[in-house]
């Protein structure tokens, strides 16, 4: 079977990036993923948000944007999936070609723009599934010509809550001019306020910030965090940098950088974000997650759940159970009986 997941990869490798992706979608729909066992080790499971994760490894927004396979991905193996990015009308994104793969670092730059058929049609993707169980949470973006995009984000709670496990508030996509300003103090206050307040439940509500911020701005994002009340903080997007890469077929095309050269600064930010919140609030690791050693890594920085997505493009969508294999013997290999025990063990904060 892993033969033949990996002879169906290469084959979409020869195929443009988003055609490839769109066939992927497609055979999932038609039940075509590779199937976990259904045994789970209790040494995986995680216990956050309220919520019972069956092990801490997630699919990241931008594989399933408009919530049409995410069960499809938790029989895979996933812990949780998260759905999006989602924005309130459908949005067509930006011009073709808007993906690239750079095979020889493992990476891929987007710069897609938050394409996605809108709300409706992921409220009716949600609805189908109620009942089935899993984790899946919605990931949250505003229009490009928004005019007021923190009441995008609340509109996304309002329409999507009692379907969504928690949500994400996306503001650290490279690709919609403007958005990231959102970071800003002032404009994260005000967001996060009335995201929080448009909740008429306990359904928690993530940040998800970018790679790419100075020391200062991420001392103002760990204080409004703080100070809001907001459930936790997704590090990171992808990054505008491009730092390692060779120059050559599409190293130097704009947009996101994801995959293997994102897992060193992304990290970095995780543990720098681990210290300034002193611990006090969940963290979820994203950015070149590729193997067990690396998931493994992000939870000791601080990570209490991983996500990922790039490494997929790569090695097949069977990679989950082989990360969460691996992940259970480093756990067991250095006495730790669970992921939360492992949380934050490479970077420990200073006693008040």
């Amino acid at each position: 079977m892993k033969a033949l997941y990996a002879l169906s990869s290469h084959m979409l490798r020869l195929l443009d990036p988003e055609r490839a992706h769109g066939l992927t979608i497609e055979a999932l729909q038609w039940g075509l993923g590779p199937h976990a066992p259904e045994s789970r080790d209790p040494r995986l499971a995680v216990k956050l948000f309220g919520l019972d994760f069956p092990n801490p490894i997630g699919l990241a927004a931008g594989f399933d944007k408009n919530g049409d396979v995410p069960d499809a991905m938790l029989k895979a193996g996933f812990g949780f999936a998260e759905v999006g990015t989602t924005t309130p009308r459908p949005q067509e994104g930006n011009p073709r070609p808007r993906i690239f793969r750079l095979p020889a670092h493992e990476a891929v730059i987007n710069r897609l723009g938050f394409n996605n058929k809108g709300h409706d049609a992921m409220l009716a993707r949600l609805k189908r599934r109620q009942g089935r169980g899993g984790i899946v949470g919605v990931n949250l973006g505003a229009n490009k010509d928004s005019e007021d995009r923190a009441a995008d984000y609340v509109k996304g709670i309002e329409t999507f809550e009692g379907l969504a496990s928690y949500f994400t508030i996306n503001i650290s996509s490279p690709n919609t001019p403007g958005l990231r300003a959102l970071q800003s103090r002032a404009a994260l206050e005000d967001l996060i306020t009335r995201v929080l307040s448009a909740r008429k439940s306990a359904v928690p509500v993530l940040l998800k910030i970018a790679p790419d911020l100075i020391e200062e701005e991420l001392a103002d994002i760990a204080g409004v965090c703080l100070q809001t009340g907001i459930d936790g903080i997704i590090v990171s997007n992808t990054t505008i940098a491009r730092d390692g890469l060779v120059s050559g077929a599409h190293a130097d095309e704009t947009g996101g950088l994801s995959g293997k050269p994102l897992f060193a600064p992304s990290t970095a930010v995780l543990r720098r974000m681990r210290e300034l919140t002193e611990g006090k609030l969940p963290l979820v690791g994203v950015g070149g997650v590729s193997s067990g050693r690396d998931a493994y890594a992000k939870i000791r920085a601080g990570a209490s759940l991983v996500q990922l997505y790039t490494a997929m493009t790569f090695q097949g969508p069977g990679l989950v159970q082989e990360i969460a294999c691996e992940l259970s013997a480093l756990l067991k290999a250095d006495g730790f009986a669970s992921v939360a025990e492992a949380v934050g063990a490479d970077v420990p904060l200073r006693r008040s």
